[in-house]
């Protein structure tokens, strides 16, 4: 095995980014401000706001107001992580997973990747304000604030509950998906808010056991990274439980008819046989491939996305 010290790595990284910069073409620059928007974690945010939207609205909302909540809270979560993205360059240039972004190849500068961000948070505050009301715009605003301030800047880098208290920027579309249509909060979105809330460990954590040498490198305290595999999969297991308990409180929270809590309870189900066989695997093994974590990492995916489809679901069929 052939030693390169980490000066030299450096070195041929930052040769290498230089290479990437000087041969991209204007669609490679293109897409690289649309990479650093984080296009899927914004499919994940809307997929928990517009079905909000219909619950509230017991029915089809308004397809205006759809498109206007749609399009303000893309540009608002894609700000929060051009802001992430110019925050956490040092970092990303050094882990596997996040060095091909726009930032470490060196095809678009910090201070235009900052600048791209003040005008996506400029353009969601004024289209949300304007064509949906001013809470939403306040709680969208304050989200990204949130993320950028409170879980980039203030905890990641610092302690391992990081992304259980930064997710909660990450919590904020359920309540936007409904202030967008009551103009008020109740605590219908308060208990969605608080489905998203604990989903987000198990979610997280189950990627992080994925990448947690990347994390480890670059010293950002992942609880993967400083508690073995077994404690991380009974916390896991312990958010997974509170999770789906709190998803079930929604029916009588919201009076829901039978849709909601059938498919609350045979989306928990699985979820928590997911945790639960992580969980036992984990007790006799730290092996990554024997864990399977991404299994979890998946599963968690389609649980949150089917269960916000039966929350947009269930008024239409009352």
């Amino acid at each position: 095995m052939t030693y390169v010290d980490p000066t030299s790595r450096d070195l041929l990284a930052d040769d290498g980014g230089r290479r990437d910069a000087e041969q991209a073409s204007w669609r490679d620059v293109v897409m690289a401000y649309v990479g650093l928007t984080k296009p899927r974690v914004i499919e994940l945010l809307l997929l928990t706001t517009v079905p909000v939207m219909f619950f509230a609205a017991g029915g089809v909302p308004p397809l205006r107001l759809v498109v206007a909540t749609v399009i303000g809270g893309t540009l608002s979560a894609g700000s929060a992580s051009v802001f992430n993205c110019v925050y956490d360059r040092d970092i990303d240039e050094q882990m596997r997973r996040t060095r091909r972004r726009a930032l470490p190849r060196h095809i678009v500068t910090p201070r235009a990747a900052l600048v791209f961000g003040v005008v996506l948070a400029v353009l969601s505050t004024a289209i949300l304000a304007w064509q949906v009301n001013w809470l939403s715009a306040g709680l969208s605003l304050g989200a990204n604030a949130f993320y950028v301030f409170v879980y980039t800047m203030l905890l990641k880098r610092r302690t391992t509950q990081n992304i259980v208290w930064g997710g909660i920027a990450g919590c904020f579309p359920a309540l936007i998906g409904w202030t967008a249509v009551k103009d008020e909060l109740s605590w219908v979105p308060i208990v969605l808010f608080l489905v998203v809330f604990f989903w987000t460990p198990p979610h997280t954590w189950a990627l992080a056991l994925r990448y947690r040498e990347d994390y480890a490198q670059v010293d950002v305290p992942m609880l993967p990274v400083v508690k073995p595999a077994r404690s991380v999969a009974f916390q896991i297991v312990v958010y997974s439980w509170v999770m789906v308990a709190t998803s079930l409180v929604l029916w009588p929270v919201a009076g829901t008819g039978l849709v909601y809590p059938i498919v609350a309870v045979a989306l928990g189900a699985v979820f928590l046989v997911q945790a639960h066989a992580l969980h036992r695997r984990a007790r006799s093994t730290e092996e990554l491939s024997l864990l399977q974590p991404m299994r979890l990492f998946h599963s968690s995916n389609l649980y949150l996305s089917l269960l916000f489809l039966a929350v947009a679901i269930d008024p239409l069929l009352r």
